[in-house]
């Protein structure tokens, strides 16, 4: 895209949400360090939800030595009305101990006094200091003209043809600076911001679609596409192989078989034993007599004559 077209667009962009969303109020007397930390709420957020979370972050501490030794899950529970809240606090307890670090407070109003370049080369230097939390900081509270873009603006822009999808990897739109002066950036980039956290909210609304068809009708080519997830296909069984099958059946027959082990089958409890029937009397057998004998009388010897004396 040529520069002329795209700072066309970004003007026809700015005439249109002018329509849709109402500016936020300007800023300037925050503090450095607090520009940073509700940028890091900001962040792919709606404003009126990072104003309120930021809010109740300041009240539920007691000062933001406290928010920097808490953990990042108690963080989190606290900022749990952000879209990303475990994100967010990592950015703060990242932000608040490299303050701490280098300047054993927790007060960066020194910034305000240097140098534009050399102050954003420092807040660059800070860990959770994202590309949107400098240009942010830089916008509000230094006084720059730096129009801070997130996740969900890329999105929004790169469907609005704004940027190409290289440039949306990247993380920038070049010539926007340019394209749209300091004295409307402020408005421009709150407007934008409102955009991209719709788009990062649901980029499938109806009406937000209706809302970039408008701004570019050719827009409907780059929407994103609904993703559904296909159930995991059932393996199939494996095929029988019957050469194995076939010798394991061969070496079966050969191999004699094992006595069962009696001990490891199953006791199976034995049936009572069936009544016996009464059996019919029997007649009583007839008593043998025992014959006697008849003993024979012995033969008496002839006396033998006995001879006179």
């Amino acid at each position: 895209m040529t520069t002329p077209n795209r700072t066309a667009l970004l003007n026809k962009l700015h005439k249109v949400l002018k329509k849709h969303y109402k500016p936020s109020s300007n800023r300037h007397d925050q503090p450095v360090l607090e520009s940073l930390l509700f940028a890091a709420c900001l962040e792919n957020s709606r404003p009126a939800t990072a104003e309120a979370v930021f809010e109740k972050l300041k009240t539920s501490f007691f000062d933001w030595n406290e928010v920097r030794v808490s953990t990042v899950r108690e963080l989190a529970e606290i900022m749990n009305e952000l879209g990303d809240p475990e994100t967010a606090a990592v950015r703060i307890k990242g932000i608040l101990q490299s303050v701490f670090e280098s300047e054993y407070s927790f007060d960066l109003e020194s910034l305000k006094k240097k140098n534009l370049g050399d102050a954003v080369k420092r807040l660059q230097k800070l860990d959770g200091a994202t590309p949107f939390v400098v240009a942010c900081t830089v916008q509000t509270a230094l006084g720059g003209h730096s129009i801070p873009v997130d996740r969900g603006t890329l999105g929004a822009m790169f469907v609005l043809g704004v940027i190409s999808e290289i440039e949306s990897a990247n993380g920038n739109v070049p010539g926007m600076e340019r394209a749209i002066p300091k004295s409307k950036g402020q408005e421009f980039g709150s407007l934008l911001h409102q955009l991209g956290a719709e788009f990062a909210a649901n980029p499938f609304s109806q009406p937000l679609r209706d809302l970039l068809l408008s701004i570019a009708p050719d827009a409907k080519d780059r929407f994103p596409k609904r993703v559904t997830k296909k159930p995991a296909p059932v393996p199939a069984p494996p095929a029988p192989d019957h050469a194995a099958a076939k010798k394991a059946g061969k070496d079966k027959q050969r191999e004699p078989e094992k006595p069962k082990d009696k001990s490891a089958l199953p006791v199976k409890k034995s049936a009572a034993p069936a009544k016996k029937t009464a059996e019919p009397a029997r007649a009583p057998e007839p008593v043998k007599k025992k014959t006697l004998a008849t003993k024979s009388k012995p033969v008496a010897k002839p006396l033998a004559k006995r001879k006179p004396r």
